[in-house]
């Protein structure tokens, strides 16, 4: 019975140890170092390189990895997506962003809004309601198409330049005074929106409404939406709209880590 026990306390921390192992290669693997060898994953994960391709063969046979003839290096397989695709598939942006929109409500008191982009508009598809008796709110699947409205600067702000401008230039996006003078400013604003993190509107499309909104990432880098708090323009001084940049930026941050999202 001792020996038994002895046994079992020796050997799940050994399995466990394999298993973090392996978790360990395959967080190597990065956009930034897709391809590695053995001495490398080695010298990252702090094994002896037989062990590294001991690990690697397995995940080579599985498809997790896959291995260049050439330069015998090796980057992430095709089987992952096998593996992965049933939790990609169930990811759906607008429930994941649900506790994360009721917690960016609940700490700056004002109305958090999920808003997703349709090639040339912004659209409404989720809302927390402002605490407030006064707030600003909007009807479900309501549409945004200015150039200044503050989820619309962030989904143009990751467009290509070529078809951000071409948007412009065809009115499809709507910007005051359209001019070739004005579109080029607008393209400058858009790459400080970049820049920063987040968009802000302070009553530029309506004198009565403040917007700030925060790009939301996908697993592929992919901008799929927009966190946006939506004030009341009394309410909010331009000296605060660093504050509310920066919250919905961690709320952006929070949805687009569990869409599987690079924390960077």
């Amino acid at each position: 019975m001792v020996a038994q026990a002895a046994e079992t306390t020796t050997a799940e921390p050994r399995g466990a140890s394999v298993i973090v192992n392996v978790i360990d290669v395959l967080r190597c693997f990065t956009v930034e170092n897709p391809v590695l060898g053995v001495t490398e994953i080695a010298a990252r994960v702090g094994l002896h390189k037989s062990s590294i391709s001991r690990i690697l063969a397995t995940l080579e046979q599985e498809r997790i990895v896959a291995r260049d003839e050439a330069t015998r290096k090796y980057s992430l397989g095709l089987g992952l997506i096998a593996v992965a695709g049933p939790l990609l598939a169930n990811l759906d942006v607008r429930r994941v962003s649900y506790p994360f929109l009721a917690e960016l409500a609940a700490d700056t008191g004002e109305t958090a809004v999920l808003t997703i982009w349709d090639g040339a508009e912004s659209v409404s598809v989720e809302q927390i309601p402002s605490i407030h008796q006064v707030k600003h709110t909007s009807a479900m699947g309501s549409r945004y198409n200015t150039a200044l409205s503050a989820s619309v600067q962030v989904f143009l702000a990751h467009e290509a330049p070529d078809r951000a401008a071409g948007l412009l230039e065809s009115g499809a996006v709507l910007l005051p005074a359209n001019t070739a003078g004005a579109r080029a400013t607008y393209l400058k604003r858009l790459e400080t929106v970049r820049e920063r993190g987040y968009a802000a509107n302070h009553g530029e499309t309506s004198p009565d409404e403040v917007g700030v909104a925060a790009p939301i990432f996908d697993h592929r880098g992919t901008v799929v939406a927009s966190a946006m708090i939506a004030a009341p323009y009394y309410r909010v001084s331009k000296e605060q709209l660093d504050e509310l940049g920066a919250a919905c930026v961690r709320a952006a941050r929070q949805i687009s880590m569990r869409l599987g999202a690079s924390p960077a």
